[in-house]
């Protein structure tokens, strides 16, 4: 007999949250799944503001944040060769912490693409103003087109979201390609750009590398965690894959080039191009400098695909977020209306719970339009922050119970377990810490988070008399799991 390496030693743990799901996102669309995931409103928008704030030194942080979301991501899909669940991070937390963390991670996944979602219909609403014919329409009206046209598109089947996903992927990615070509062209080139001769001394004139210093590149590191709020996404799909033990080693291990590559590399060809002081956080970094080139309609081009890159991630944060709510609905821990399938298999319920929270943004960007991305951008930060660690700490008693013989690791795993998982949360740690030293926003953040928490805790002393044991009793124990997931 020859054990699977990709295997647990143990028979596969059940959750009967994912009952109903319809196995039928295939190979390309998890590969897709994967890259949408890592590049979204937090490169295509986000940057732009960070760039104002720190200059050049913002590639530094996507490269250290980069690094560190590799870690999560490779602790995950250890975890997700032990048990694929669409349950995913709650799921695991249910596993190796109890019904009470699988409670405060589902809330807290929710609090991060929730608010996520509000960044996502507010980019879109800020993209549309880029054209003249959309400029009389209020801002609030277009991100709530926005959210009607995705959630009636999540809701039919998981397959036609692999397609979007699919798409919306492989657009993103072959307008960077395009756009690197273009960059790396006018700066060998030295072409002239609104003025500007691209090169290193567009970065040497300008300020230098840290042109604000170096407190600025440190106290944006929450909002570049936000950027890469997504790349977990791939845990929660692997549920729905049609194998997802074949898949999820590749896709992987493919975070962290592209992050490398698409993010620093994208900051970097942008400093070079232009002074960082160009860039407004009104208006995607990819569109500033399209609109420079001269082209005709390039920048209506590439808003068109900014205007995508949104659409993206909101379709992604209503998959994730459906089956995270339907996961803790099953147990008793959110709202039974959050369990419901259609008879696609597409958990409508949570999908439609967290476009309430669409609305909610509806009215932020009716009240403060100019402020509405960077309040919910820290919120949602602090959310991923909050999942990530959960992940690490999930990983690092699958480890412990390893080690005592319960589970035997399977080949594709986190290295260094746990001394990477000890430094994965100190600097999650660190993260949240910095917050402290930020702007205004940053500290109304904190305190608006102690609020959630405080609602967080109230929550779980009304839930808890509810949880369902028999929902939670086809869980096989890993304290009494016996056999082997052995093949001949």
């Amino acid at each position: 007999m020859q054990q699977h390496d990709e295997l647990s030693a143990t028979a596969p743990q059940v959750d009967i949250s994912d009952v109903g799901y319809q196995k039928r996102l295939r190979k390309r669309h998890m590969q897709m799944i994967a890259i949408g995931g890592s590049i979204g409103t937090g490169l295509f928008l986000g940057a732009s503001g960070r760039m104002a704030l720190a200059g050049p030194s913002l590639a530094i942080v996507y490269i250290v944040c980069g690094i560190f979301t590799f870690m999560v991501v490779r602790a995950l899909g250890e975890l997700v060769m032990h048990r694929p669940s669409s349950g995913a991070f709650v799921s695991y937390a249910r596993e190796f912490l109890g019904e009470r963390g699988a409670y405060s991670v589902g809330w807290l996944y929710f609090l991060n693409w929730s608010t996520t979602l509000v960044a996502d219909i507010t980019a879109v609403a800020l993209y549309a103003h880029f054209w003249s014919p959309f400029v009389p329409i209020p801002q609030w009206a277009l991100a709530l087109i926005a959210l009607a046209v995705v959630v009636a598109l999540n809701v039919v089947s998981v397959r036609l979201f692999g397609e979007l996903e699919f798409w919306f992927a492989l657009v993103k990615v072959g307008t960077i390609v395009v756009f690197m070509i273009l960059a790396v062209f006018f700066i060998v080139t030295g072409t002239p750009l609104a003025g500007h001769t691209p090169g290193i001394s567009t970065i040497t004139d300008n300020g230098g590398l840290f042109p604000r210093g170096l407190a600025p590149m440190l106290t944006i590191a929450l909002g570049v965690v936000f950027a890469f709020g997504g790349t977990e996404t791939i845990g929660v799909a692997a549920g729905e894959s049609d194998n997802p033990r074949a898949v999820v080693p590749k896709a992987v291990n493919s975070i962290m080039w592209r992050i490398i590559l698409f993010y620093a590399g994208s900051v970097v060809l942008f400093t070079l191009l232009l002074p960082w002081t160009a860039y407004s956080s009104s208006e995607s970094p990819f569109v500033t400098v399209m609109s420079s080139i001269g082209i005709p309609h390039a920048g209506d081009v590439m808003n068109v695909v900014v205007l995508t890159a949104a659409m993206s991630s909101l379709n992604a944060g209503l998959y994730a977020t459906g089956r995270t709510l339907r996961s803790m609905a099953v147990a008793g821990a959110a709202p039974r209306f959050a369990a419901r399938l259609n008879r696609q298999g597409v958990p409508y319920g949570g999908v439609l719970i967290t476009s309430v929270v669409g609305i909610a943004g509806v009215v932020l960007n009716l009240l403060v339009p100019k402020k509405a991305f960077e309040i919910v951008l820290n919120l949602a930060g602090l959310g991923i922050v909050g999942t990530w660690a959960s992940i690490m700490i999930c990983h690092w008693i699958f480890v412990r119970r390893c080690e005592r013989g319960t589970y035997v690791r399977p080949t594709f795993r986190l290295p260094f377990a746990p001394v990477l998982n000890v430094l994965t949360l100190g600097f999650l740690a660190g993260v949240v810490a910095l917050m402290f030293f930020d702007d205004e926003i940053g500290r109304i953040t904190l305190v608006a988070f102690l609020a959630v928490v405080a609602a967080m805790v109230a929550g779980w002393y009304r839930v808890r008399g509810r949880l369902d044991a028999d929902v939670l009793a086809p869980m096989q124990r890993p304290e009494t799991a016996t056999g082997g997931a052995l093949d001949a």
